[in-house]
């Protein structure tokens, strides 16, 4: 089971704004999605089995999620040329963003320590936000499961 992480954003509180390059030549801000449930998932690398999976689980539902009024936008500290290689290699049809000066991640508190196999060092930590219409959060996913978790924050909205 992931281990949870302790954030200092919780439900409730205003999303913190952001203005990101995305994949294929775009840039997107939050606010451009007010009036839409926004499903923002951070993690850590592109082309990486984890994240494969869990790309590949929201791309899978994306349907589900648009005929529920909700936009998927995918956050990592990738620069845009790998997200425009990942986004194509698995016809990923979301906005990836990004966050190549941490500016985001540390906004939402997904930056710190990590520990793979004994060795500690710092990244992004997989999170999910989702974010209401009046741009304040409505859940958090601090433990996430890649494989389901499209479906787990499809059943929430």
């Amino acid at each position: 089971m992931p281990k949870t992480l302790e954030l200092k954003l919780k439900e409730g509180d205003l999303a913190p704004d952001f203005t990101a390059a995305t994949n294929g030549g775009g840039r997107v801000s939050l606010s451009d999605f007010r009036g839409k449930n926004v499903v923002l998932y951070f993690y850590p690398r592109d082309n990486t089995p984890g994240c494969t999976q869990e790309a590949c689980a929201f791309r899978d539902e994306l349907a589900a999620f648009k005929s529920k009024g909700a936009v998927v936008l995918g956050v990592s500290t990738d620069p845009v040329k790998s997200h425009d290689k990942f986004a194509e290699k698995y016809g990923l049809p979301f906005p990836l963003l990004a966050d190549e000066d941490k500016e985001i991640v540390c906004a939402y508190g997904v930056w710190g320590q990590k520990n793979f196999m004994g060795r500690k060092y710092l990244g992004t930590h997989r999170v999910t936000f989702l974010i209401g219409p009046d741009g304040r959060i409505q859940k958090v996913w601090s433990a996430v499961k890649p494989q389901h978790h499209g479906r787990e924050v499809l059943a929430a909205l």
